[in-house]
């Protein structure tokens, strides 16, 4: 066969395959189509949308606007928008004129995973008119915006929903939502609002939880025991609510898994439990003005060797820092300023050149220091008017090798007395 022949016959070939692919490829809905253009036009009116992009939007979409392709029983394919990302494509475009979101048909609305809008102060909407149409959404993100409302109950349908953030927003109300449905939600953070009233028992049953945060609102009374459950949880802050008098909670010591815990600004009293044993990968710890009393428990020393901040700030804790402390080789900050803590601070010098003024401990007027560290550490900034140790220094804790495990002698300083010698042992 002559060479021309043969191009032109592969060439005819590729044409009548796409000619075939672009009969199979099934189109957009067009209502669907038109459910997008809505959404579209209300996000940026100035830009001429269906101009821009005339043809099907699953075949030329905008940035932004993902596709996906379904098949039924019999086979046949759809196509469906899957997913609009407004925190990426309309990130901070909301910040003057106030808008509203449009209405959006309900089978439109079941094919949307994702729905993300951030930094838009100019949406002023209510929660329910955001939400009420998008059941089927995997991931549900408003974060910086005028939504205000309250938490609906129809959130308590999202089956499929894998995170809730709702931060930063204007939503206030008791949060009565029935969660435990929501068996695959791993983020849940309605942070920095005005929720109030008990929080939800039912978020214990979120047993894929890996965040939650509730921090800066109004919530109040008894921090659920049921939260306990949550054996995956890593992230959990709860600080700057009105949760008070039933101390930390002892629960904790139930999520292996933990690795941050913030209860800061909560009147919550009581003892630092001694609950550290399992909890040896927490990285941060925040205990600050919670009206705690008592002493530091050395375990905590002992166990989090993984911490790398703790804040104790502003209780009413008294006694020694523990010797053990001398063991969080990771630490970048450490803050036990404004307690009653006294005796010597049991932090080398060269700890104090690693962390720097991050370490503080000013407000605790029975504290000294050795003068070794107090320079190393801009002596008189993070560490207040601390006086200086005037007794010889203590040695550091060890670790003691003995039958095959690791056992921590600590504050064991047998002092004997031999011919007029003292010895350190």
């Amino acid at each position: 066969m002559a060479p021309n022949l043969t191009l032109l016959l592969l060439m005819s070939i590729i044409v009548i395959s796409h000619q075939q692919q672009e009969q199979q490829q099934p189109l957009l809905n067009s209502a669907e189509q038109e459910a997008a253009y809505r959404v579209l036009e209300s996000i940026n009116p100035t830009i001429p949308w269906r101009t821009l992009f005339p043809d099907d939007l699953c075949t030329s979409a905008p940035h932004g606007v993902v596709c996906d392709y379904f098949s039924d029983t019999t086979e046949k394919l759809t196509v469906h928008i899957t997913e609009l990302s407004f925190g990426l494509f309309f990130y901070k475009c909301f910040t003057e004129a106030r808008v509203s979101v449009p209405e959006v048909s309900p089978s439109f609305g079941r094919s949307i995973e994702e729905l993300v809008f951030i930094e838009n102060p100019s949406l002023v909407v209510p929660l329910s008119g955001i939400v009420r149409n998008f059941t089927g959404l995997r991931r549900l993100v408003l974060t910086g915006n005028g939504v205000y409302g309250c938490v609906p109950d129809l959130v308590a349908d999202f089956v499929f929903i894998e995170e809730i953030t709702l931060s930063r927003n204007r939503l206030s109300g008791s949060v009565s939502v029935n969660f435990s449905k929501l068996k695959k939600l791993r983020v849940l953070d309605l942070s920095h609002n005005s929720f109030y009233g008990n929080a939800p028992d039912s978020m214990g049953n979120l047993t894929q939880l890996l965040k939650l945060d509730l921090s800066s609102n109004g919530f109040y009374g008894k921090i659920p025991e049921s939260l306990g459950n949550l054996q995956s949880l890593e992230f959990l802050d709860l600080s700057l609510n009105r949760f008070g008098n039933f101390g930390v909670p002892v629960f904790l010591s139930n999520m292996p898994r933990l690795r941050e815990v913030y209860l800061s600004g909560n009147l919550l009293g009581g003892q630092i439990p001694e609950i550290w044993e399992t909890l040896g990968g927490i990285s941060g710890i925040g205990f600050s003005n919670m009206g705690l009393v008592g002493i530091i428990p050395a375990s905590m020393g002992v166990n989090l060797r993984n911490l790398r901040y703790l804040g104790l700030e502003n209780n009413k804790l008294e006694g020694s820092v523990p010797l053990e402390f001398g063991l969080l080789e990771f630490a970048s900050e450490i803050n036990l300023e404004n307690n009653s803590l006294s005796g010597r601070v049991p932090f080398t010098a060269k700890f104090g050149a690693k962390i720097g003024d991050k370490l503080k401990l000013r407000g605790n007027s029975g504290l000294c220091v050795d003068e070794s560290l107090g320079p190393v550490i801009k002596y008189g900034d993070s560490l207040g008017e601390l006086k200086k140790c005037n007794k010889p220094n203590i040695p550091n804790p060890v670790l003691f090798q003995s039958g095959g495990s690791s056992e921590l002698l600590v504050s064991f300083h047998v002092m004997l007395v031999l011919g007029g010698f003292v010895v350190f042992a």
